[in-house]
């Protein structure tokens, strides 16, 4: 089969690999119509190199139609169209039973000290085969993979593999009150849904904060109050103080992450560790990172005092600074974490209606074939072209 491969620092490349094959009686294999690039799959395209192999298969928004099942699947019968959630959970252990699928006690990967394996994500979530390929094999086929009607096309369901109950996690951990406000940073997929969501949820004041045009504006026209980064740079917190009576808002999502623009002494170091040995590079990331925190300090910073921090955007470093004075000072709340996509879906399938209140079915940018993928990713990270989400057909 046909798969978008990892092959160093900015070099992804699609190469004919083997096909996937039942392991496990419960695993299902899954012909994949549609799969998505990822604001995560950039952090591996850039900063995690340490934590890959040439040739690992990238990506972990997929869905399809099963192919194939082992001998124990009965949930699932091959034709069916199903959505296949980025975590690697069973849905059965301790942990899944609890709605925390992103740290499914079947699949952590312990000697990583890390959650659950997820798909295409590095030796630190399980080095599992990617999604962005022809073919994928999904084990836990009585329990993992979400069953979506036929019809609509693959853009109505795609996103609850990772985009939708990533945003909707973010809002929810937010704990925005009724009629009350939230600065989302970040106005990618991720923020760029929350935001959606938290207007969807009833958020009075939604603010959104980024620095590429097409981003900004895509959000104003579904009713978000955009602060362009550029024109407010460090002056932000006061800027969304002057439009919440001086106090900032009740929540602040941050859907940015370890790509944050600022500290270029950080920037400067993940540029560095990517260019040691991977012997090298590995134990000092995981010992020794650091962020670009420009998001998150200035999250913290716009939340109101007894307020919410939702963080949402990935960080990758071990030793990140943080202003707990201020925090505490601020009697800040703080949730964060990988979404658990399973916990969600019950929420989110009502909505995937031909009303479409999120607007999924327009939501993508690009539709571009797998052998594009490579131009995609580099187009993604340079933010050009108007491009915030792509969908690759396999």
């Amino acid at each position: 089969m046909r798969a978008l491969t990892w092959q160093g620092k900015r070099e992804v490349r699609v190469e004919d690999v083997p096909d996937p094959r039942i392991e496990k009686p419960d695993d299902v294999i899954v012909q994949v119509t549609s799969t998505g690039i990822c604001g995560s799959d950039l952090h591996l395209y850039e900063v995690l190199g340490p934590f890959l192999d040439p040739g690992d298969i990238l990506g972990h928004e997929a869905m399809g139609i099963v192919a194939e099942t082992g001998p124990e699947v009965t949930a699932v019968s091959v034709g069916d169209r199903v959505v296949v959630p980025f975590n690697v959970s069973c849905g059965t252990c301790w942990m899944c039973s609890r709605g925390l699928h992103s740290q499914c006690e079947t699949t952590q990967v312990r000697s990583m000290g890390t959650g659950a394996s997820l798909f295409g994500f590095t030796k630190l979530y399980g080095q599992v085969p990617g999604g962005q390929a022809e073919f994928l094999r999904v084990p836990f086929g009585n329990t993992l993979p979400v069953v979506v009607p036929g019809g609509p096309p693959d853009d109505r369901f795609v996103y609850l593999s990772d985009v939708l109950p990533t945003a909707w996690q973010a809002v929810e951990y937010a704990a925005v009150p009724p009629g009350g406000s939230v600065t989302v940073l970040g106005l990618g997929p991720i923020g760029d849904m929350a935001a959606r969501i938290a207007r969807h949820r009833g958020a009075e004041l939604v603010i959104g904060v980024d620095l590429v045009d097409a981003r900004l504006e895509r959000a104003r026209a579904r009713g978000v109050t955009c602060l362009d980064l550029r024109e407010h740079g460090g002056k932000l917190p006061d800027a969304v103080r002057e439009l919440t009576d001086g106090r900032g808002t009740d929540a602040v999502i941050d859907a940015v992450g370890l790509e944050a623009h600022g500290s270029p002494v950080a920037k400067a170091a993940q540029w560095a560790t990517g260019l040691l040995p991977d012997a090298v590079a590995r134990p000092l990331m995981e010992k020794a990172g650091v962020d670009r925190l420009g998001a998150l300090l200035a999250g913290i910073d716009i939340c109101r005092r007894g307020g919410t921090l939702s963080v949402s955007g990935v960080y990758g470093g071990a030793a990140d600074p943080l202003p707990l004075l201020t925090m505490f000072d601020k009697q800040l709340q703080i949730r964060m974490g990988q979404a658990n996509v399973l916990r969600w879906v019950p929420d989110l399938l009502p909505l995937l209606t031909d009303e479409d209140p999120l607007g999924v079915d327009g939501f993508a940018t690009h539709h571009l074939p797998l052998n594009e993928a490579p131009q995609a990713y580099a187009t993604f990270r340079a933010k050009e072209d108007g491009m915030v989400k792509t969908l690759l057909r396999p």
